[in-house]
């Protein structure tokens, strides 16, 4: 891949980013010539893979371990990142999931919130502990990852999920407002389908991904590098003039 002069040598740090599609945002990231921060909660191999990948293209890297909805844990991957870089340019909030599908009839408290705290509270501590540090640049960058789901409600079982992501595309509006006088442009992207993730290998039948897949008016599933592309062109652009959007990347299945 082509370095992306606005990428080079500019400070990432990239939530949920050794696996599935933070994965591919980190490569992405890497190979424009970016420095990166690759938070993991389990993919330790792979987080220490791209760090090396990383430091033999003569770029600083960092893989650091914790979980997001503790308070402490994202704000130590927030100061670990700063004492590796010296500052913080974007911020990549890719961490999520849906744990489960469950209907509103199975729904217990317990588990509604804990999908709200991996997808919505966990981004929000994360941005809260790096927004100080963006700010000390004349322009920097966050985007977030929500989903499809977010837009149109999602496949039954999601209801939790598809509610958390929803919110995720009124935090990126809000934040966005809010940010933009310090120089932070803050930008969402809403994936559909994106096949062979751990997410969809988890959550997803073969038959409902093929009918999903029929239903796609470009006819192909989407796959990680589609998003990572949208991720990396928002990211670069940190001193433009798109804030508060979310880029539906679905193939044509939902636009507005």
């Amino acid at each position: 891949m082509k370095n992306n002069n606005k990428l080079v040598g500019k400070n990432v740090l990239i939530t949920a980013g050794a696996q599935g599609i933070g994965e591919s945002i980190s490569r992405h990231f890497i190979n424009s010539g970016a420095n990166v921060a690759i938070h993991y909660f389990s993919s330790a191999d792979t987080a220490n893979q791209l760090v090396q990948l990383a430091t033999t293209k003569g770029q600083k890297a960092i893989a650091i371990s914790g979980d997001l909805t503790n308070e402490a844990d994202a704000n130590t991957l927030v100061e670990k990142t700063i004492e590796a870089f010296g500052g913080l340019d974007i911020l990549i909030n890719n961490a999520g999931s849906l744990v489960a599908r469950k209907m509103l009839s199975e729904m217990e408290a317990e588990f509604w919130h804990k999908v709200m705290d991996i997808n919505l509270t966990s981004m929000m501590f994360v941005t809260r502990a790096a927004a100080p540090h963006l700010s000390k640049n004349d322009n920097s960058s966050i985007v977030n990852l929500a989903s499809l789901a977010g837009r149109k409600g999602g496949h039954p079982g999601s209801l939790a999920y598809s509610t958390s992501k929803g919110a995720i595309l009124t935090l990126t509006r809000a934040l966005s407002t809010e940010l933009g006088p310090q120089g932070t442009r803050v930008n969402a992207v809403a994936p559909g389908l994106i096949l062979g993730t751990s997410f969809h290998n988890t959550h997803t039948t073969k038959e409902s991904a093929a009918a999903t897949t029929a239903g796609i008016p470009i006819q192909r599933a989407g796959n990680a590098a589609d998003v990572a592309r949208a991720v990396a062109y928002l990211a670069s652009e940190y001193d433009g003039f798109i804030t508060g959007a979310t880029l539906d990347i679905n193939g044509g299945v939902y636009n507005m």
